[in-house]
């Protein structure tokens, strides 16, 4: 059984070359820099439905609404499935944060939008 496993393991080698991929990162300080000081910003909490981990679901879904021109800050919790989100009331809506998420993939859901006057946790908020 034991030389079935290693002689399989053994003849799938795959030659395939390693694909690199240059990835655009966006400097947050120079999006903050942007932001409108005479804005109205609010503060936006809601439940995100669908996440299965923190790095591939929660951290793209927390760098895509980042990206949104009006927001200040964002913070996707995987644990409490909150997400956290200081926007440009000029600039962003709720149904706009719920587009974003959604677009993400079709699987997630938001569900208890609610403006607040202080985030839940101010912990960790992505600026």
């Amino acid at each position: 059984m034991l030389a079935v496993v290693v002689t399989f393991a053994f003849s799938c080698k795959n030659d395939a070359k390693a694909e690199v991929k240059t990835v655009e990162h966006t400097n947050t300080n120079e999006a903050v820099a942007k932001l409108d000081p005479n804005a109205t910003y609010a503060k936006a909490e809601f439940t995100i439905e669908g996440m299965t981990c923190a790095i591939g679901c929660a951290a793209t879904i927390e760098k895509r609404i980042a990206k949104m021109e009006g927001v200040k800050s964002s913070k996707v919790d995987f644990d409490k499935k909150l997400a956290m989100v200081e926007y440009d009331e000029a600039k962003v809506s709720p149904e706009s944060l719920t587009k974003t998420v959604t677009s993400v993939a079709d699987l997630y859901s938001v569900k208890d939008m609610k403006k607040v006057d202080a985030f839940s946790s101010e912990e960790g908020v992505v600026k």
